[in-house]
């Protein structure tokens, strides 16, 4: 005796060899033997069991399944009757078998209902299935036709509307992106790889900056806000003359400083902060703007402003205007010593804008000895000098510290160009210093009155954001309160606007345990890292593209730790796989073998060690 049974799915037989109640003990055709529950027994015969699963799948193949629906009728029936009624007699084994097979391979026909019964599905259920299927069928067509194309770098018509989508934010769902999956799996190249290989992205360069655009400006960044009534004639005037320092690209400009000799002997310094909270009352749509986008964005050849030009403008510190300005001067003694210190709101007279490419030539660390002839050398001279003491005063005086270099890009027409400059060159030095200095007093004001602010302080080398006057180590003063941007920064919006009611008696626009100053101190914070990030991300963008516009095949570098290499020039650190074992510092010689604009990776191959005496004249 044999059995037609059900297992794991699907149909198999064997022979008997012992039956008990509830279950049998078979043999396979292979010799093995197994035990089975009855209940999974369809069918019982005699005719040999060779053969027969194939003479079953084979008779199967042969029957309609269309067919077969039309003869079962509405009530549930074994698969057994189905067969007599095709057949039009009693079926032999295999013919039975044959009907079992063709009636489970058809789920969409035929529904299960229990051991060897169906029921036949409703006719328009049918239809929507069969439609459902001959669908699926098409699209699956569709996504392979689309994954030759790709694998064969053309870009299907059907993507050119649906790139966004597959760049940033992938429907997995959709045919474009099965296709692409389908490919990326058979190519062993990941997606965008293959979309850039088919033509897709115009512009690397806007594919990075797309990507950010999309998480942090979904809605564009323009402004819709109408241009400003700026009325500040009630504010006293100031007698400094002041002037700015900045990059020739610097539209924004936050700050200036003045120079006055007193008749006491002294000299009154003046630190000229522009005051736009003056021009954005609180709550009011362009202080919703400023809260949403918390700090300007900078990258390479571009910026997006925090704050739209026609406030930008009237509150910036341009040459030739007065510009309302929190101003803070510092009475210094001829020992550079600060014998009084006053915070101001009043307009400030801008006699000039000057500019670290034109200025750097007359004021750097070689003309310090002598008059270089720039109309503001002495000026200049005496706040570096004054910079000097005010950083030997925080205890950050250091002259043996190593050189540091900083990069300035700038690109035009899609030409980039890197420039080094030393990192706390006299004109620099003097700026930040003052800046610290202004940082550092305003954050002690709020304090003294108990008025909160947002400062931004570090401990065991932690730096973090905070609405209590706590020490900044890394600066070595006591509080440090960013104020010295309010055109870039919420922050020092913010801020500004609770110093400005120390000086008017008023009451703070940020009480005590305020919830918008903590709020807007927590979305600063992440916000501004963001930002940053993708600064970074956008100046390795063109570090990657300075080597190929300069058709660069070999690079020098140093080693930082490891494998990892800082490329000399450029602000740029990558892995060197196969790199000897070398100190930090090691000078070293690359040859490159890949710029991956897209994925902002560099292939290099170590050539060579440089020589020492190399390295000492890189170095010098």
């Amino acid at each position: 005796m044999n059995v037609f049974f059900e297992e794991d799915g699907g149909f198999k037989v064997a022979s008997v060899m012992s039956e008990s109640a509830g279950s049998l003990q078979i043999e396979s055709l292979s010799g093995k033997r197994s035990k089975i529950k009855l209940a999974n027994v369809l069918m019982r015969f005699e005719s040999a069991l060779s053969g027969f699963m194939d003479a079953s799948n084979q008779e199967a193949e042969n029957l309609e399944t269309e067919f077969l629906w039309e003869c079962c009728g509405e009530p549930e029936f074994g698969f057994e009757e189905l067969a007599r009624e095709y057949y039009g007699k009693t079926p032999s084994s295999i013919e039975s078998a044959a009907v079992a097979l063709r009636l489970h391979s058809a789920p969409v026909y035929f529904y299960r209902k229990g051991k060897g019964r169906y029921k036949a599905a409703p006719a328009e259920t049918l239809k929507a299935a069969l439609a459902s299927l001959e669908k699926k069928r098409l699209q699956a067509e569709k996504i392979a036709q689309y994954a030759e194309q790709l694998k064969a770098n053309q870009l299907p018509e059907a993507f050119s509307d649906k790139l966004d989508m597959l760049f940033y934010s992938p429907d997995k769902n959709s045919l474009e992106w099965k296709a692409l999956e389908q490919a990326s799996a058979d190519t062993h190249i990941s997606h965008i790889k293959l979309l850039e290989a088919a033509g897709a992205i115009a512009s690397i360069h806007d594919y990075h900056l797309g990507a950010f655009l999309r998480e942090y400006f979904p809605d564009g960044t323009g402004f819709a806000i109408d241009e400003l009534q700026v009325d500040v004639s009630d504010l006293p005037r100031s007698d400094a003359e002041a002037f700015s320092i900045d990059d020739s690209t610097t539209t924004e400009i936050d700050d200036a400083l003045s120079v006055h000799a007193l008749s006491n002997g002294n000299t009154r310094v003046g630190i000229h902060i522009a005051a736009p909270s003056l021009g954005i009352p609180l709550k009011s749509a362009l202080d919703d703007i400023a809260m949403q986008r918390l700090s300007t964005v900078y990258m390479p050849g571009n910026k997006i402003t925090m704050l739209p030009d026609t406030l930008v403008q009237p509150y910036s510190l341009n040459a030739g205007e007065w510009r309302p300005a929190l101003s803070l001067y510092l009475e210094v003694t001829p020992e550079l010593v600060i014998a009084n210190r006053e915070s101001k709101l009043e307009l400030v007279n801008i006699v000039d804008n000057l500019r670290h490419d034109a200025l750097e030539p007359y004021f750097n660390e070689d003309t310090l000895a002598a008059d270089s002839g720039h109309p503001y050398w002495q000026k200049l001279l005496f706040l570096f000098q004054l910079a000097e003491a005010l950083e030997k005063a925080r205890g950050k005086h250091d002259p043996n510290k190593p050189v540091q270099l900083d990069y300035n890009f700038y690109v035009d027409d899609g030409i980039v160009s890197i420039i080094t400059r030393r990192r706390g060159s006299p004109m620099d030095k003097l700026v930040a210093e003052l800046m610290i200095e202004a940082n550092s007093q305003w954050g002690a004001l709020l304090a003294q009155h108990d008025i909160p602010g947002i400062y931004r302080a570090q401990s065991g080398g932690k730096v973090y954001m905070t609405t209590k006057a706590e020490p900044h180590q890394g600066l070595g003063v006591a509080q440090y309160a960013w104020s010295t941007s309010p055109l870039r920064r919420a922050v020092d919006l913010i801020n500004q606007r609770q110093v400005i009611s120390i000086l008017n008696a008023e009451a703070p626009a940020y009480p005590k345990d305020s919830d918008d100053l903590l709020v807007a101190m927590r979305n600063f914070d992440q916000t501004y890292n963001a930002y940053n990030e993708f600064q970074t991300r956008m100046e390795r963008y063109w570090c990657l593209q300075y080597l190929i516009q300069e058709n660069i095949a070999e690079v020098s570098a140093t080693v930082w730790r490891e494998n990892l290499v800082r490329l000399d020039h450029i602000p740029f650190i990558t892995k060197v796989h196969g790199m000897p074992e070398l100190a930090v510092g090691t000078k070293v010689i690359l040859e490159i073998k890949r710029v991956d604009t897209l994925m902002l990776e560099l292939d290099t191959r170590f050539k060579a060690q440089e020589q020492a005496e190399t390295a000492t004249e890189a170095a010098a």
